[in-house]
């Protein structure tokens, strides 16, 4: 199997239409051929199933509903790539602090919510099939460390946990027997957490073939405990691993939006200068070290959300994404210094030179 160099770009169309554009060795070109010009194989896309409010308002973060997610799949296998969806089995983000039922599904519990999961996978999938997409990988959950559903699938309900991925799973198998599926959670470094977390659910003996992280080097720690960790757990669990998110900044610099994440105390946390030469050195690292797991089992990264320029309406949440998420934190761009593309959207060199990494 290919190592895959994978991208997140799921904000590609809301970026487009607030003008974002990219270039390549002073060039413009269409995003996709830049980045498959640059060695990229794979492109990650998260879907939600109606990531609108009552009037019909964007919740922003890419608007990602299903006909944004056939957009994006269509770019992707036009342009010579394969795609893995990401199912987030809610209307917006899901990560280990938020699971949000889909508005659709409030009230449902128990049997009619499983079956909810499972008809909302099937359903994407033929959709995709039907415009002759067929995904090589496919999340059953996003960042599912504290479960998913909440609050019927928190991890604390093991067995109410398990069911539902057994629905999402279910529906992959059915209709995409060829994916291979991933169960993705977040903190790529805590061998204590995942070694429990799938502790817990072997029970349930889930039909998944690769264990995904997320590992930020300014949160997560060192690359030798995510080699430690992918090493024990690929071996303790039979599994392939990869890292599905990953990012690192290659300025300090916040370009005027509100929100930035990266800073000069990450930069400090992870060694790395926060420079071009700096951010392709961490990548060159991340790379060498996935692909060094034991017994080859290291088989890929996704980089998240690349091509998130620093343009200041495009944020992770409009403001009807805040209220539902009841999340206070003022929406912003949280991303532009970790970008592999500069402020005015030149590739920088780290994906210049990923072809060789």
């Amino acid at each position: 199997m290919k190592f895959i160099k994978g991208m997140d770009i799921s904000m590609v169309k809301e970026l487009e239409q607030y003008g974002a554009s990219y270039r390549l060795n002073g060039e413009k070109e269409d995003l996709f051929a830049i980045l498959k010009t640059c060695g990229t194989n794979n492109v990650r896309i998260r879907i939600w199933p109606d990531p609108y409010d009552e009037n019909g308002n964007s919740y922003g973060g890419g608007g990602n509903d299903l006909e944004t997610t056939i957009e994006i799949a269509e770019r992707t296998v036009q342009s010579g790539m394969d795609f893995m969806l990401d199912f987030h089995y809610s209307d917006f983000w899901a990560d280990p602090a938020k699971q949000v039922k889909p508005k659709a599904w409030k009230e449902l519990s128990g049997e009619a919510l499983e079956t909810a999961v499972y008809l909302h996978t099937v359903d994407t999938l033929k959709a995709l099939k039907n415009h002759k997409l067929v995904p090589t990988m496919v999340q059953v959950g996003n960042e599912i460390t504290k479960g998913l559903l909440w609050p019927d699938g928190y991890i604390e309900q093991t067995e109410n946990m398990a069911h539902l991925l057994q629905a999402g799973i279910k529906g992959v198998r059915e209709e995409c027997p060829d994916a291979r599926i991933v169960l993705h959670l977040d903190f790529g470094t805590d061998n204590k957490m995942y070694r429990q977390w799938f502790d817990q659910v072997s029970s349930y003996a889930l039909d998944f073939d690769i264990i995904g992280m997320s590992y930020y080097p300014h949160w997560n720690g060192s690359l030798s405990l995510l080699l430690d960790n992918m090493n024990d757990i690929s071996s303790r669990y039979d599994k392939d691993v990869l890292v599905a998110e990953t990012s690192i900044g290659y300025t300090t610099e916040t370009f005027g939006c509100n929100g930035i994440v990266y800073s000069k105390e990450h930069e400090k946390i992870t060694g790395y200068p926060a420079t071009q030469q700096g951010q392709e050195a961490f990548l060159r690292d991340l790379f060498a070290t996935v692909r060094s797991v034991n017994n080859k089992r290291g088989i890929g990264v996704f980089y998240w959300e690349p091509a998130w320029l620093p343009i200041p309406d495009c944020t992770w949440a409009s403001k009807s994404g805040s209220k539902y998420m009841k999340d206070k934190m003022t929406a912003g761009n949280a991303m532009a210094n970790m970008a592999l593309f500069d402020e005015n959207g030149n590739a920088n060199s780290a994906l210049i030179n990923m072809k060789t990494m």
